[in-house]
Order: C-alpha cells, then sequence, then structure tokens
C-alpha cells in the first residue's frame, strides 16, 4: 500500500482538534458523530453499505442511554417514533402466568431522568443519520488500518486511504479494526433468533397497555415490544440450534419453523408467530471479553470492542455510552494528546462493558431452565424482582458525567423529553 493519504488530513504541526475517523455507520458509528459534533471535533464516518435499509427490528433503550440520546438532540424524534412502555413483564412459557413485574413509565422517569423507550432500530438510525448529516461517507469498505507515530491510515477496498488522528472501530462484531489490534474470533452461543414485525391490531392483546413482554420456556425465550409509534409490534424468539450457523442481518427466517419450535406455548406467543408474514434469523455470537482494546490512535466502540449476548437489552445501550464517553475524552485534547484520551475512554468503559458481556452470557441458562425444580425456585425468585430501584448500577449510570468529572443529572424529564426545571 502507498503512504497516500486523504487530503481531509489534518495539516502537519497543525495542533487543534483531533480528527477522528469512523468505521461504520451503525447505532454506535453515528452516535458518536452526532456527539463530536456537539463537541466540536471533526469526523467522517466510513460506512461498507452503499446505501441504508431498514434492517433490524426493535431495540430497548434504558434510561442509562435515553437521556444521552436526549442531550444529542433526539427528544423530539424519539416522541414521535418510540413508546414508552408502562411496564417490563415476565410470564410463563405454556399458560402465560405473570412471574414478575418491573414498573417502568413514568416511575422510571422520574427516579432515573429520562423514560424506558422502546424503538424500531431503523428509526433510531434514521433520527441519527440526520444529526451526522455528511459526516458519512457510504460505499467505503475499509480494509486495514496502518498505526502511524503521529495518527493512522485508514485503507479501503480500492486502494486509497484516509488519514486521522483516531480511528474508531464501530465496525460491529465482525470488526476490521479490532483484528487490526487483537486476534480472536466470535464465540457462537448455541442459538438463532427470530425477529418479526407485526401490525399491532393483528395481536392487540400484547399492547395494551404498551409493554415488554417476555415468556421464559425450556431451552428458549420470547420478547416482545410496541415500536414505530405503536404500530407495530416487535418480537425476538431464541431457538436452539446444533451447529454453528454465520452472523447476518439480512438473513431470512421461516415463520413455520419458528412456529414448530414453539409449538404447545401460550396463545399470545402462538399469534405473534401466525401473524408474522416474514421473519429474519440471527445467529446469536459473542467474544470474551477483552483486557484492553486500544493503541495509541486506535480505539472500538460497541460491539467491535464487547458483544454481547441481547439477553439483558442492553448492547445498544452500551455502545451510546461508549459514544458519548469517547466524544467528551476526544472533546479535552489536541492532536498530541490523543493517546491519552483513548486511554481514560478504556479506562471508563471497560469495566462497565466486561461486567455486562459477563452477565448476559450467564443469564442464557437461567432463561432457559427445563420446567422443574430450578425453574420453580427461579420463578419463586423472579416474584420479589419487581423493585425499579434495584436497576440503578445500570439505569442510573450517567456515562457523560463520569467523563466530564461531575456528579450525575437525574433530575425528572418532561413530556418534551427534558430535564424537569430544578
Amino acid at each position: 500500500m502507498s503512504s497516500a493519504a486523504s487530503s481531509e488530513a489534518p495539516a502537519p504541526g497543525d495542533p487543534g482538534r483531533p480528527r477522528v475517523a469512523v468505521v461504520g455507520a451503525g447505532i454506535g458509528g453515528l452516535t458518536l458523530a452526532a456527539a463530536l459534533a456537539r463537541v466540536g471535533v471533526p469526523c467522517t464516518v466510513f460506512e461498507r453499505a452503499g446505501e441504508f435499509s431498514p434492517v433490524g427490528a426493535g431495540l430497548q433503550l434504558a434510561p442509562n442511554a435515553v437521556r444521552l440520546l436526549h442531550r444529542l438532540g433526539l427528544a423530539p424524534r424519539l416522541r414521535e417514533r418510540a413508546v414508552r412502555p408502562v411496564a417490563r413483564e415476565i410470564r410463563r412459557w405454556e399458560n402465560d402466568a405473570l412471574l414478575s413485574r418491573l414498573p417502568l413509565g413514568e416511575e422510571c422517569a422520574r427516579l432515573y431522568g429520562a423514560p424506558y423507550l422502546t424503538v424500531h432500530r431503523a428509526d433510531l438510525h434514521e433520527a441519527l443519520s440526520g444529526v451526522a448529516g455528511d459526516r458519512v461517507r457510504r460505499g467505503r469498505s475499509v480494509v486495514g488500518v496502518e498505526s502511524l507515530p503521529d495518527g493512522a491510515l485508514l485503507w479501503f477496498a480500492d486502494g486509497t486511504g484516509h488519514r486521522a488522528d483516531a480511528v474508531v472501530g464501530a465496525d460491529g462484531i465482525r470488526s476490521v479494526v479490532r483484528g487490526t489490534l487483537v486476534r480472536d474470533a466470535p464465540v457462537f452461543s448455541g442459538h438463532v433468533v427470530h425477529r418479526g414485525l407485526v401490525p399491532v391490531e393483528r395481536v392487540p392483546e400484547a399492547a395494551d397497555p404498551p409493554r415488554v413482554t417476555l415468556w421464559f420456556g425450556p431451552g428458549r425465550h420470547c420478547v416482545c415490544y410496541p415500536v414505530s409509534g405503536g404500530r407495530w409490534l416487535s418480537f425476538v424468539a431464541t431457538v436452539p440450534v446444533g451447529e454453528a450457523e454465520p452472523e447476518s442481518w439480512t438473513t431470512e427466517g421461516e415463520p413455520a419453523e419458528l412456529a414448530a419450535a414453539y409449538r404447545g406455548w401460550n396463545d399470545t406467543v402462538s399469534a405473534l408467530f401466525a401473524a408474522a408474514a416474514r421473519t429474519g434469523r440471527w445467529s446469536l455470537y459473542d467474544r470474551k471479553p477483552l483486557a484492553a482494546w486500544s493503541s495509541d490512535r486506535v480505539t472500538l466502540l460497541g460491539d467491535a470492542a464487547h458483544p454481547m449476548l441481547p439477553f439483558l437489552a442492553q448492547g445498544a445501550n452500551q455502545a451510546v455510552e461508549d459514544a458519548l464517553t469517547l466524544a467528551v475524552c476526544l472533546s479535552r485534547v489536541d492532536r498530541a494528546g490523543v493517546p491519552e484520551a483513548l486511554r481514560r475512554y478504556e479506562s471508563l468503559r471497560l469495566p462497565r462493558t466486561t461486567e455486562l458481556q459477563r452477565d448476559s452470557r450467564g443469564t442464557t441458562a437461567a432463561t432457559h431452565l427445563p420446567d422443574g425444580e430450578a425453574q420453580r425456585a427461579r420463578d419463586a425468585a423472579l416474584r420479589h424482582a419487581g423493585d425499579l430501584r434495584s436497576m440503578a448500577r445500570w439505569y442510573g449510570h450517567d456515562a457523560m458525567a463520569v467523563a466530564a468529572g461531575r456528579p450525575p443529572t437525574r433530575r425528572p424529564v418532561t413530556a418534551e423529553g427534558v430535564p424537569a426545571p430544578g
């Protein structure tokens, strides 16, 4: 490869704000671009896909991420497209019996200063794209990263390069950027998930009142909640499989296969699957937690840094926390200070995400217990797990305040999604 660099590279000797290259325009990469724009740090996002498509289904956004998205100016869009569930309910697989109910709604907003939301991934992605604006370059496939004493070079599939002061890999579980820092591989969980969207009028009992419902059963579980302003129900259903399958957002599933895998489950779950015209099939992978994920000029974010199984619904939330943390760290340094900023970012984020990676993996067995003594003990414990304050270590965390070294803001939010006075 030649040493030619993009014309967007900073001029030699320029001591100003670091110029950041982000690889990947998913939720994490776009959130970082939006956050860097807010603090005046130049940023370019390089995305392999030539066009954005509405892939994926629903996301659960907890207060720890929602408060940060509000600070990026997304409150109006989230108010329009997202749903505020009143509770999270865990139920039995065969008879729909209620095992646990965690109140959300207004109580969550009062306690943690931001609401709990459910949203279609495409709606959140579109909102973030609007904030990131012309910082995104699509159809740019990164094939390598070369570290330099005072920066880094991105190399693209067409042989061109781009020089930056800092490179951030936000390119998912099969990250090219991660491969330049560590040699490891994704670990298959033994499960695939089927994702689907159903018009809410087809299964109204699952959306009135709006809530997140989880059904636990032997070897598998199903999650359902409303998205897109309450017009659709998003569901995710796990299925155990014997052999590893490719990880892809675009693999088609078979609704009939899913229905067969959940034969005998309660009427609401059966109705969801029967109403699905199509499903996406997504293999569940994670990776072992890293001891470090940065060099002097290169770092990772979101699934590229800490891919986790979705059983705690924190993957996207942690990517948002990463982005705001990194933006604060980079906003406080000049070009020469990038290594210090990346070290600080990693030190702030790695312990928290490592704990969540391990907890997400450990939750699998408890969620999928076969009926019997252990299952009955779990269900009895769940009946006492409805205290919203018990979620403080996750929902109460203010990543931006931690990065800035100031006390967190947890004032209640108004209907417009901004902190109330006082």
